[in-house]
């Protein structure tokens, strides 16, 4: 055993994170009431590049004005390879009040990445006087990204919690799928004539749950997209044991 003392994870509810567009501000409220523990209000994937500048907008009034009562609230911003990230940075930060607690940062690939939201970060809080640290949390998406997985983990102290982003980082890994978290139709075994589907993510997941435990990071699940075979899964283990294999 290590003489070094494995940090503990950030102490805070994270069963279930719900994300929602910044351009449909109209669901901010319903957001707001729902029983999720995180809320990720999002100006990436799900904001077409047009709405992207009304979208800061809109959640920067959402973060000033809705309720979010004891929800842990964070903005996912766009990918550090786009002309929108810092503005997304600088604008939260020097518009939203004290209610943003974390800032998201997708497709990482490295601890550099991270380094320079943390850079900006810091130099904005500093410059307004914010008392009230924000938390980053980041999304492994590529294949750099899971090579790199350790060094992310241990690449600031504001880092709070990592996940898979299983879609893109099927599409770097260059595998065979348009499913997001799901098995793949024809990445299987044979067993005495009985094909057997293999879990492709679990390694992934593997890698980035080891590096948040030793780094005392929140490892979080990504998404799921097959919610038919989610629902039978659940439906297995109310009817029957749990098997390791599932």
């Amino acid at each position: 055993m290590s003489f070094r003392i494995q940090p503990p994870a950030p102490a805070r509810p994270n069963r279930c994170q719900l994300f929602g567009p910044g351009s449909r501000p109209a669901i901010f409220e319903k957001m707001a009431s729902s029983a999720a523990d995180v809320i990720n209000l999002d100006l990436e994937d799900s904001v077409a590049p047009s709405d992207k500048d009304q979208a800061r907008k809109n959640i920067i009034e959402a973060v000033n004005d809705v309720n979010w009562g004891a929800k842990y609230l964070s903005v996912r911003i766009n990918g550090l390879d786009t002309p929108y990230w810092y503005r997304d940075v600088v604008d939260l930060l020097e518009q939203a009040g004290d209610r943003l607690d974390q800032i998201m940062i997708p497709k990482v690939g490295c601890a550099a990445d991270v380094y320079a939201v943390d850079a900006l970060v810091t130099a904005v809080e500093r410059a307004k006087g914010r008392t009230k640290p924000i938390s980053l949390e980041v999304i492994i998406e590529s294949a750099a990204g899971i090579a790199h997985v350790e060094e992310i983990a241990a690449s600031s102290p504001r880092l709070q919690a990592m996940s898979l982003g299983a879609a893109d980082f099927a599409a770097s890994m260059g595998m065979q799928t348009t499913g997001i978290g799901g098995t793949q139709e024809n990445y299987y075994m044979t067993r005495q004539g009985v094909k057997h589907w293999s879990d492709p993510w679990h390694w992934a997941q593997a890698a980035i749950v080891a590096a948040c435990r030793t780094h005392g990071i929140l490892p979080v699940d990504g998404p799921f997209g097959d919610l038919t075979q989610r629902i039978a899964f659940y439906i297995s283990l109310i009817n029957g044991p749990f098997c390791s294999s599932n």
